[in-house]
């Protein structure tokens, strides 16, 4: 696999500046200084005289430590304020001058060749991607601190990170807890937010082994509402992987989710012939309300069914409109009962009571 390590940042929309924040004005301004003598083809004044050795001149092309700063803050700003020895180096940095400006404090040592740029800012990205980069080429966050960066369970993250590393590539560094695999293919992982990472699809596989099933429940349904990943691709993952731990619990709760494929109009239909059916009085269909279209509506006890959570095709901001769209029908003295595909099709009994109470209780 292609290694997604530095800088395959084509998911972050912000620039270096913009994520420089931390940085030392100072710094920025010398950042500044060295962009404008780049453009024109020759080096500042400043930057003509080596800070150490000759291998570090020999690699600088003999610029001075305020350049050397410089280069380096370009790299951090673009990866959260972390860089690797390898990129401090590139920067015309020798051993003896990184070594230098870690007793100065310029750098924080955070993992075995990883550091921080000026003071460490301990935010998650900056702390995930340190932890990816001390796992060498191709390692990428996984398991559970990929769960929490997608959202796809409650943070903050504790405790160590999880990496997966291809290969049998040796990480022995406090904080992280690395997991192996011969391979990751690239379907499986992603570059978000500057962060090597395994794809929603490939986290709800990892997940699986670790979670209990109400918790795994929880990540795929965010997964799905958000947008984040579809049933077909979760299934996809798991054909890659292979039986792993917990691909039987996941693979149950997709088949549950099989419903999504029943349409709005046939789950209306449906539901429709179960109010039939209970003797229940007959509804009015997509009928207007306070300018909404609802599902279903008693006009006479001001009660709306509407039909939710079909294809997952909502999404945060869809199930922002919703509540806002319930509050507004309640302002208006209507009642809301929002039914579910997975209500209807494995528990229509008890959603037929809650109508027929609600039905009952407007009326009198």
């Amino acid at each position: 696999m292609a290694s997604p390590h530095p800088a395959r940042d084509s998911d972050d929309a912000q620039t270096p500046r913009q994520r420089a924040g931390h940085l030392a004005p100072a710094i920025r301004e010398a950042d500044d200084a060295v962009a404008g003598a780049g453009d024109s083809g020759h080096h500042a004044p400043a930057c003509r005289e080596p800070d150490d050795g000759v291998a570090g001149a020999r690699d600088s092309g003999h610029l001075a430590p305020a350049c050397r700063d410089a280069r380096a803050a370009v790299i951090a700003a673009r990866q959260h304020g972390v860089l690797t020895r390898d990129q401090l180096r590139s920067a015309g940095m020798a051993r003896s001058a990184i070594s230098r400006r870690v007793a100065a404090g310029r750098l924080q040592r955070l993992h075995r060749s990883i550091y921080a740029f000026g003071v460490a800012s301990g935010s998650p990205p900056a702390v995930a991607l340190a932890a990816v980069l001390a796992c060498g080429p191709g390692a990428v966050l996984s398991h559970c601190s990929a769960a929490v960066l997608w959202g796809l369970v409650e943070g903050p993250h504790t405790g160590p990170h999880d990496v997966t590393v291809p290969g049998r590539h040796r990480v022995g560094d406090a904080g992280i807890r690395a997991h192996r695999t011969r391979a990751l293919l690239a379907g499986d992982w992603t570059t978000s937010a500057g962060i090597p990472i395994t794809r929603p699809p490939r986290t709800l596989v990892d997940v699986a082994a670790v979670l209990d099933r109400r918790a795994l429940e929880r990540a795929l349904d965010e997964a799905l509402v958000l947008r984040l990943a579809r049933t077909s691709e979760v299934r996809a993952a798991l054909r890659r992987a292979g039986r792993v731990r917990g691909s039987a619990v996941l693979a149950a709760l997709l088949a549950r989710d099989a419903g999504p494929t029943l349409t709005r109009s046939v789950a209306e239909e449906r539901l429709l012939a179960l109010v039939r059916e209970a003797a229940l009085p007959a509804p009015r269909i997509n009928a207007r309300v306070q300018g909404l279209e609802v599902d279903l509506l008693w006009v006479a006890e001001r009660v709306v069914v509407e039909m939710d959570g079909f294809a997952y095709h909502g999404g945060r901001a869809a199930f922002e409109r919703d509540r806002a769209r319930d509050a507004r029908l309640q302002a208006a003295g209507y009642a809301t009962i929002r039914v579910t595909w997975r209500q209807l099709e494995g528990s229509p009994a008890p959603t037929l009571a809650r109508i027929a109470l609600l039905l009952g209780r407007r009326a009198a």
